[in-house]
């Protein structure tokens, strides 16, 4: 004979120990609602004679409403996010705001791994964006001109948070004084003497380019960051040759620096100095001179954006443009409990500031 189990409790059995009606003893466990402290009491102390724990919590959803799943929209592939601490960062102040709240993430790479559609050549959206619930949809790294997931999500009713990207109507918004930023690190090198100054950039927009830029690349700039950051270098110079890379890891810095540094240019007119869009892609920089022979600062000054610590490209410490990353994140998080509360949209913009680091110095002669 096979052995029995207990079934379990119920709200139901709870109210009939308590010898209250199943509604009253619901607001025993809601913490709201017309229920005197005798009587809660009296409520939770018969489930805990019966191993009751509480409502469940997918009911409780349902009847709500609401799934408490909040959709973060990476835009990249998930793999390639968790290598760049930056990601991490802004979303570590993310998660830790929402799960204050009690609110889950679901993390969406935006764009499906299989690429474009073989027929139509449009860029499908990732099944997650089109079908699974989500009460709010963050987009960390903004949106493009035309793009798809934005409409997935507008088509089905979910409201999202914008950060870093072109204003979306009715959408909250956390931005970052980028361009000013860049363009204070670009003064720092002009300041020391620097004139030949090159650049290493984010990705222009969908798909991944490697190559140097000319001005009608330039032209085709989809990303919010990088133009910024694009800007921000031309309020201070036009750079003598601008590389831009796939994406935002140590790799590209160093492939990008060997083409500017060696093969590309002659050594009698190379660069003094390479601002990079992200202190990835700086680090790889210091990579590619240390390859090459160059020393840094001595022959080759290199500065980043966005005040990481990188403890294994020691000696050097990068000359970089702190944001704050988990800050960041953490205004995400905000303006999606905002969102939720149905609080008016509001536009949140963060500073940044120079930090000055060991990779930058006075021009060689």
């Amino acid at each position: 004979m096979g052995r029995t189990h207990p079934s379990r409790p119920t709200l139901a059995k709870v109210a009939e120990v308590a010898g209250v009606s199943v509604s009253t003893a619901s607001l025993a466990f809601s913490g709201a609602g017309p229920i005197t402290p005798e009587t809660r009491d009296k409520v939770l102390a018969a489930a805990a004679e019966l191993g009751y724990t509480g409502p469940n919590p997918l009911g409780r959803q349902l009847r709500s409403g609401r799934s408490g799943i909040v959709g973060v929209v990476i835009g990249d592939q998930l793999g390639r996010s968790f290598r760049d601490p930056v990601s991490v960062q802004v979303l570590d102040g993310l998660v830790q705001v929402l799960g204050e709240e009690g609110l889950g993430v679901l993390l969406i790479p935006g764009v499906c791994a299989s690429g474009p559609d073989a027929a139509t050549g449009l860029v499908a959206v990732d099944p997650l964006v089109d079908g699974a619930a989500m009460d709010v949809a963050v987009l960390v790294w903004g949106v493009l001109e035309e793009d798809p997931t934005l409409d997935a999500l507008q088509r089905r009713g979910v409201p999202v948070v914008v950060g870093e990207g072109r204003p979306v109507e009715g959408a909250p918004l956390v931005a970052l004084e980028d361009r000013a930023g860049t363009a204070e690190v670009v003064r720092h090198l002009v300041e020391l003497g620097h004139t030949r100054i090159a650049e290493i950039t984010l990705p222009f927009g969908r798909g991944e380019r490697s190559g140097p830029v000319d001005a009608a690349r330039l032209a085709q700039v989809d990303r919010t960051p990088t133009r910024h950051r694009l800007a921000g270098v031309r309020d201070v110079v036009e750079p003598v040759l601008s590389w831009e890379t796939p994406a935002s890891l140590v790799e590209h810095g160093r492939d990008a620096a060997a083409e500017i540094l060696g093969a590309w240019v002659p050594a009698d007119e190379r660069p003094t100095a390479i601002i990079a869009h992200s202190d990835l892609l700086a680090a790889g920089a210091v990579i590619a001179a240390r390859e090459l022979g160059l020393r840094v600062p001595d022959d080759v000054s290199i500065a980043g954006f966005d005040g990481l610590d990188l403890p294994w490209l020691s000696p050097d410490v990068l000359t970089s443009v702190h944001q704050p990353l988990r800050e960041k994140g953490a205004a995400l998080g905000r303006a999606v409990i905002d969102l939720l509360a149905g609080k008016e949209p509001t536009t949140v913009t963060l500073g940044v500031g120079l930090r000055p680091g060991t990779t930058t110095g006075p021009a060689p002669r």
